[in-house]
C-alpha cells in the first residue's frame, strides 16, 4: 500500500456559500459545474469542501454523470425502497412526505470532497447531484463550506 502526499500546508482560509437549486418532483439535479465554479471563485487552492443540504426531504449524492439511465434507475430504486403507495403515520404534508424522509435518511445530507489546485476532485465519471424526494418542485438550499489554503 502506498500513500502519496499531494499537498501539505496550514489551514488558513475558509469560504461559505449558499447554492439555491430549483428541483422538479422526483428528480436529480446536477450541481457539479456550479460547485466547481464556486470553488474556483473562492481562490482557495487546496482543502476540503463540505456540501450540506438544509432539508429533510431532499439529499445529496455523488453518482455517475454520463449515462442518464443511472439517475432514473436510482430514483426508481428509491421509490421501491420507500414507496409513496405505502401508508405512513406521518403524512401531514402529503403521501410523499414520509417516503421523502426515508429516502433522505438512506442517502446523504452532507458530503465532503477534497480540493486540489482549485478544483473539487470528483472522479472522471462522478457528478454531484441534489436528489428531490418530494413529488413537486422546490427551492433547495445547499451550503458550501471550503476550508484550505
Amino acid at each position: 500500500m502506498t500513500i502519496t502526499t499531494l499537498h501539505h500546508g496550514p489551514v488558513t482560509r475558509q469560504a461559505t456559500g449558499r447554492l439555491t437549486v430549483t428541483t422538479q418532483g422526483g428528480d436529480m439535479v446536477p450541481i457539479t459545474g456550479a460547485v466547481q465554479d464556486w470553488v474556483k471563485e473562492t481562490g482557495i487552492r487546496n482543502g476540503l469542501l463540505t456540501c450540506f443540504c438544509q432539508h429533510t426531504s431532499a439529499s445529496l449524492t455523488i453518482q455517475e454523470n454520463t449515462d442518464p439511465d443511472v439517475r432514473l434507475d436510482l430514483m426508481d430504486a428509491l421509490e421501491r425502497l420507500a414507496s409513496t403507495k405505502e401508508s405512513y403515520r406521518h403524512s401531514l404534508e402529503g403521501s410523499d412526505d414520509m417516503p421523502a424522509h426515508i429516502r433522505t435518511s438512506l442517502t446523504d445530507t452532507t458530503l465532503s470532497v477534497p480540493v486540489l489546485n482549485g478544483r473539487a476532485l470528483f472522479g472522471v465519471w462522478q457528478g454531484l447531484y441534489v436528489l428531490e424526494h418530494r413529488s413537486r418542485s422546490h427551492q433547495r438550499i445547499i451550503i458550501l463550506q471550503l476550508t484550505g489554503t
